[in-house]
């Protein structure tokens, strides 16, 4: 088929039905279908090499025996999966036993919805996707990229976009922590599956023999706590070859941090954390006192420290509040990172990377499981020549990194108009300074109107920050009056 007009003809069809409201529900209602006909290709090919193999699904429910007949379509279609597929995926018997490439099919259609109200063009999409080939290798990579393209249109699609990370981004992360066949990796907040697709990536320039693809298969762990990014990140993991993905259907923060053994930990965790969140105070109850913080991404900051395994590596993506903020929680996250771990970079990225979903400007933390903390560095990237903001006309390229990748192996501090670009700062002196790690920023950042709760969250962040500091005054200028 024409892969390139894929999408154009499947949002076509959509916008035509009444019950497809926006660009985050045609997503949701285009990925469960592509599920079940990936799924399908992929039990073709377990069937093939084991005779023995029996799915999951009943026979007459599978993708070959209703999707393929033409004649349901309409009323009699709509019936079918309103009332037969839907509630029997939901409800399918699952145990511990349950290998998890069968399981997954219940936990993708749990919280799984049916927008199109028009059975007519319902048959319309399942006969586009009828046309994919996912048994020609080609054709399946080709699609690979085409899912790419669905799954960044989510940053455009209102609150969805927050489980998108651009993957000019992951896929630079992924080669930074230089990932090996026979490591495990784990994203205990996975999304869309960003992470973990570029982990599997870097593995396959490895790969010499089938065991080494099975190595990889199994290395991988996610947990997502949102049913329709973890629908997107099994699909994802399913068109990228992973037969068997280790991809759980909950929230991370629920356990314990005391309770991690050497089963749980990981060689490599890369994430980008939900931030500018707060849970509620029963999560608090998991973290020890001075690590219960009520914001998300300090929560998971935690839960990383707890599973990374000695010597691993990791690189976590982090606002600029965590950087600066001081409130007690924060300030204990930071001590432990510094006196536990080795915090060796620091990569400011520049604003708008998210956008549109968010303008918060983040930042990369690179860091390992082998040291205290002696120096830390920090490099600013700059937005590239002819850019003034990430759009969705022109987002960040993986080549955009070149220059990092340039510093990466031969770091040396550099100075632009008087303003560090790159500098190295010794874990005393963050320490000296209250822990703030907002070094080597932007000088000379234009004024950015920021959406109303992110203005009040950027505001609450800093007068945070304020009142800390008077805080520590008055309570030295106390401490002199009273002669201690």
């Amino acid at each position: 088929m024409a892969i390139s007009g894929f999408v154009k003809r499947i949002r076509d069809i959509m916008r035509m039905d009444a019950g497809v409201n926006g660009d985050a529900q045609r997503i949701e209602q285009l990925v469960w279908i592509l599920f079940l006909k990936v799924y399908d290709a992929k039990e073709g090919n377990w069937e093939f090499d084991d005779e023995d193999y029996t799915s999951i699904i009943p026979e007459e429910l599978r993708w070959r025996n209703w999707a393929n007949d033409n004649s349901l379509t309409g009323d009699q279609l709509l019936n079918f999966i309103n009332n037969k597929l839907f509630p029997t995926l939901k409800n399918l018997a699952v145990s511990n036993d349950t290998p998890t490439k069968k399981a997954i099919v219940r936990a993708t259609f749990e919280d799984a919805n049916n927008y199109m109200k028009d059975g007519v063009l319902l048959r319309q999409v399942i006969d586009v996707v009828n046309e994919v080939d996912f048994d020609d290798i080609n054709e399946s990579h080709a699609f690979g990229d085409i899912y790419e393209s669905i799954l960044k249109e989510l940053q455009s699609a209102g609150s969805s976009g927050e489980f998108y990370t651009p993957r000019a981004v992951t896929e630079f992360m992924a080669e930074m922590i230089d990932p090996k066949i026979g490591e495990t990796m784990a994203d205990f907040a996975c999304g869309t599956g960003g992470f973990l697709t570029s982990w599997y990536k870097q593995l396959q320039k490895q790969v010499v023999n089938t065991a080494d693809n099975e190595t990889i298969n199994n290395s991988i762990f996610g947990m997502e706590k949102k049913p329709f990014p973890y629908l997107l990140c099994i699909t994802n993991l399913l068109l990228h070859g992973v037969d068997n993905p280790n991809i759980y259907y909950g929230n991370s923060l629920t356990k314990n941090l005391l309770d991690y053994t050497e089963r749980d930990k990981f060689d490599k965790i890369l994430m980008n954390p939900p931030y500018g969140g707060h849970e509620n105070a029963s999560i608090k109850g998991y973290f020890p006192d001075d690590l219960a913080s009520s914001e998300t991404a300090d929560l998971f900051m935690s839960v990383i420290m707890y599973r990374l395994k000695r010597d691993g590596r990791a690189a976590v993506i982090l606002p600029d509040g965590f950087l600066f903020g001081n409130d007690n929680a924060k300030t204990s996250i930071k001590k432990k990172l510094l006196g536990e771990f080795n915090l060796h970079t620091i990569i400011r990225m520049p604003g708008s990377v998210f956008a549109p979903y968010t303008s918060i400007t983040t930042n990369i933390l690179f860091f390992d499981n082998t040291k205290p903390t002696k120096d830390v560095w920090f490099y600013r990237m700059d937005m590239p020549e002819g850019y003034k903001h990430f759009s969705k006309t022109k987002p960040m390229k993986l080549e955009h990194f070149d220059k990092v990748k340039e510093w990466w192996n031969n770091r040396q501090e550099i100075v632009v108009e008087d303003w560090p670009k790159a500098k190295k700062f010794t874990a005393a002196e963050i320490a000296d300074n209250d822990y703030n790690l907002d070094l080597c920023g932007f000088p000379h950042e234009e004024e950015e109107i920021l959406e109303p709760m992110e203005l009040i969250k950027s505001y609450q962040d800093h007068r945070q920050v304020l009142n800390a500091k008077i805080d520590k005054v008055l309570a030295e200028i106390t401490a002199k009056l009273n002669g201690e």
